[in-house]
Order: structure tokens, then sequence, then C-alpha cells
């Protein structure tokens, strides 16, 4: 099968080299004229570096990212309320991964060249149009900055990996509108630090309304023993703006950021510090998603990723179910000698997956306990009066919709 991939992106790519693995004639065109390592960290849950690995792909990351040990869950006045362990510490029998997104996507790029061959990447084309029948579907790319059609491509398959302003759900979806702005701005940065924890810690802090989300992305350390280290910060509001959609190249000044965090101070973290320390940019992200649609599949076009289900970065879900859809996606095509059939499978799968996760998202996910615990004990608690078996239930209630819960990933192949 001659399958078109709009997007090159993580979930484009994945695709890519997944459909390539099966027999298919795969070409994937990407809209930025030259694909670099741009943003920040990102994590890889247990359930979607299954697949990685099984695409031959677990060295690769391993060589570039950090097997994240445990999770910390701490309030704004740094005390902890609940740690686990993950990925293979856990005993899962995968890791869990936090990595740089822009190195992953490079790392992805640079093996679908390696399998497809260099032809078969495309990027500065953005996709315009498209038509289909019975016999094929056409799509039109166009020069983004002039709008002029640069190429026309023919395929059996196209699939929209085009992210949350897909053009290809845009087309599908042309009253949809705008994305749904949930209130809260995310402010992303790295910075090169003392290690904190376990060195391979991922911590949040805070609640909904104030957070701090912090992990290291390198598992290597300079001459003064510092780290990479990714933060997120998430600020209800904002710091002042409007803002109504996501917009990954903003960048802000951290003096209004080291206002807001300047008490944020532990023993085992320096919050204010580490915002002071991050000299490559600190970037802007209006916290957005869409509602869940219930068909992605149109005869010869589907979407995946972004384009299918933005979601709240929220339990570190958005990446990984992206490729939760390309091995579903692969499977149905396998399972299927009959497009339509595997189509309708691949929508009857993932469609409901991801709408869950969505919806969980927008109840605060997991980091509804950063919540829970504000507004119990907003002075702070004593060791008693933590509520375990409450915070447990919440936790694994997650893990089982997102799909990741230990016994269900660790009976798979």
């Amino acid at each position: 099968m001659k399958i078109i991939i709009a997007g090159g992106g993580i979930g484009g790519l994945v695709a890519a080299i997944s459909l390539h693995n099966a027999g298919h004639d795969v070409n994937v065109f990407e809209s930025t004229k030259e694909v670099k390592a741009l943003g920040v960290g990102i994590n890889l849950l247990p359930h979607c570096v299954r697949v990685l690995d099984n695409l031959g792909l677990l060295n690769d990351l391993k060589a570039i990212s950090i097997e994240t040990k445990e999770l910390v869950y701490a309030n704004r006045h740094g005390q902890f309320f609940w740690e686990e362990p993950r990925g293979v510490y856990a005993g899962y029998k995968w890791p869990q991964f936090s990595i740089h997104r822009g190195e992953f996507q490079m790392l992805l790029w640079n093996k679908a060249v390696e399998l497809l061959g260099d032809d078969s990447l495309h990027p500065g084309h953005h996709i315009s149009s498209f038509e289909q029948n019975e016999n094929g579907v056409t799509a039109h790319f166009i020069d983004k900055d002039t709008e002029d059609i640069i190429h026309t491509e023919k395929g059996d398959l196209l699939i929209g990996a085009d992210g949350i302003n897909s053009q290809i759900r845009k087309l599908l979806y042309p009253n949809e509108g705008p994305v749904a702005y949930s209130g809260n701005v995310l402010y992303r940065g790295t910075a090169v630090m003392k290690p904190f924890l376990t060195k391979a810690s991922m911590a949040m802090i805070g609640s909904l309304h104030q957070k701090m989300v912090v992990y290291p992305i390198k598992d290597t350390f300079n001459e003064n023993g510092n780290q990479l280290i990714n933060w997120v910060a998430n600020l209800k509001g904002g710091l002042g703006e409007t803002l109504t959609e996501r917009d990954w190249n903003r960048q802000v000044d951290k003096k209004q950021l080291l206002e807001k965090y300047a008490n944020w101070k532990y023993d085992w973290l320096d919050v204010a510090q580490m915002i002071e320390n991050s000299n490559t940019g600190i970037f802007e992200f209006p916290m957005s998603d869409r509602d869940p649609l219930d068909r992605w599949s149109f005869n010869r076009v589907t979407l995946l990723g972004d384009a299918a289900h933005p979601m709240y970065p929220i339990g570190s879900n958005g990446a990984s179910q992206a490729i939760l859809d390309v091995d579903e996606l692969t499977n149905c095509l396998n399972q299927f000698n009959s497009l339509s059939e595997a189509l309708n499978k691949y929508d009857s799968v993932r469609i409901e997956a991801t709408a869950k996760v969505v919806h969980q998202n927008r109840k605060k996910g997991p980091d509804i306990i950063l919540d829970l615990m504000e507004d119990r004990f907003p002075d702070g608690f004593t060791p008693d009066e933590i509520p375990h078996e409450e915070l447990e239930t919440l936790m694994e209630k997650y893990k089982k919709i997102a799909g990741f819960d230990k016994e269900t990933l660790n009976a798979k192949s």
C-alpha cells in the first residue's frame, strides 16, 4: 500500500517507521523547511516505549535520554506526600524515558531517512488540500511562505499527523472552530544545574493554580557535576496576557516568573535559582485541547496524534498516545485486507481510548492529588495526615485510563 503522511513530528515519523517495517511504501511531508532539534523535555511512558522497542529503537533512546527512576509529588512548601518508582524500577518490562523533544524527533527523522531513503521525506511541504475516490487519494502540498502548490502526491491512504492545528482535520471538520483554551499557561525551560533527589527523579510541586514540574533529560554531567534539567511552570491565567492557542516559539522574560516562584526554595531544590539559570529561552505554551471526535477516518483519509486527539500535557501522555495510535493503525492494516475495515477498527479502538484520556486530563489527570492536598492542607501537613490509600486509588485510576497499569501492560508482547 502507498501511504502519504502529512506531518513529520513524533507521531508522523513513528508511523513512517512502523508502516515501512510492515511492508508499505511510505512518504512523509513536513511543513517546516528545515527539521531542527527544537522544544524542551517530554516523557515517554512504558506503554509507548514497548512500541518503540518493537521497532528496534530502544538502544537509540537510551543513548539520548534518561530512565526515570521515580515520580514524587510535593506541596508548595516542598513537603512530599506521594512517591512511586517508575518504569523498570516499578517492575514494568519497559523503561520510562525523559528526553529532549527535539532530539527525539531528530532520532526518528534520521532513522526514517535510513529506512525509507532520503527521497521519501519531504521538508517544506505543507498540505493544503486532498481529494479521494474509490481508486486512491491525491494530496496537494504548498510552500507555506508563498502558498504556491509545489507538489501533488497520489496514494492509497493519507494520514493526517499534522498537529493540533491540523489542516487535514480542518478539511474534514470545517466548522469545528479554534482550539479550546484551558485558562492555564505553561512556561517551559531548561537549566544546567545541580541534580536533585535520585538524579533521575520527576517532581510535581504545588497545585494547578501554580505548579512546577521538574525532571532531568540527560544522564550525563558536566565537569562541575551539573545536569540538564527540564522544567515546566503552570500558572492559572498566565502572566496576565490574553491567550487562546498553542505557540511553541513565543518567548517570555524570566523576570515575572522569578517573582512568582521567589519563595519556592527547598533543601532538595531551589526553583527560583533553576529559573534564573535558564539561559536558552523560556517558551510560553497556552494549555489547550479540542473536544474528542466520534470519527477520524473518512474513506482513504485518517488522523493520528494531536491532529486526532490534542490533550492537555498532564500525565506525560501526549507523545505516548500518538505512538499508541501508530501501533494500533499498523496492526489494523496488517489484520484486514480491506482498508475500510482496517480504519473502522482503528477508529473503534483508539477514539474511545484517547477520549477517556482527554476527559481525564481536563479533570486534572493524576495531578488532581496536588489540588487535593492544597485544599486540605494549605499550610502544610504532618506525615500521619497524608491520605495514602486515597492518593493511591486516584493514581492507579489514571494509569488504567491511560493504558499503562502494570499488570495489563506487562502481559503484552
